[in-house]
């Protein structure tokens, strides 16, 4: 136990170091997305020149705290489109499962992306550490020159909307 707990205290420093930060350069990414239950590529560089990009990840489809959250960014879905802002989120989910979601919980009014892989996860520094098949909630909001603007982490999905939104109202009153 006491070998265990000393290589989890010698892990922590490099974890903390992979967070990505306000201010850093987003990891651009190309993936399999599903938008009202249509397949296609997305590409955050693309996305990025129609204005910010509010990239969430989220566990697992289906789920409670996933389902909540996909509702909560549907209803917002005007507030983000009137600052000029995008919505997309990623899990580890097959594409599949995510074309059901996206009509069913995202109310095809923003896409969700596959990341079987765990690439983008792992470049955000979102996989979820106890159970390493899923990401973290975690959401970024990433500014048109492809830099982190905000960062949020909290497996209650309660805040993710609001405090996204609020970091989109920001960037956008700066634009002025």
């Amino acid at each position: 136990m006491k070998s265990l707990l000393t290589l989890l205290v010698a892990l922590l420093p490099s974890l903390a170091l992979a967070a990505l930060n306000v201010g850093d350069v987003a990891p651009d990414f190309s993936t399999q997305a599903t938008l009202g239950g249509k397949e296609f590529t997305y590409h955050l560089s693309v996305a990025l020149k129609d204005g910010p990009v509010v990239l969430y990840f989220y566990p697992a489809a289906f789920t409670k705290g996933c389902t909540i959250e996909a509702h909560e960014f549907a209803e917002a879905m005007p507030k983000y489109q009137a600052l000029g802002a995008s919505v997309i989120g990623v899990s580890a989910d097959p594409i599949g499962v995510l074309n059901k979601f996206s009509v069913s919980e995202c109310q095809s009014k923003f896409p969700v992306a596959s990341d079987a892989n765990q690439a983008i996860m792992k470049a955000y520094d979102a996989v979820l550490l106890w159970k390493t098949g899923y990401a973290s909630r975690t959401s970024y909001v990433v500014t048109p020159d492809g830099k982190i603007a905000y960062r949020y982490s909290d497996m209650n999905p309660d805040k993710h909307v609001e405090n996204t939104l609020a970091a989109v109202r920001v960037w956008a009153d700066g634009k002025k």
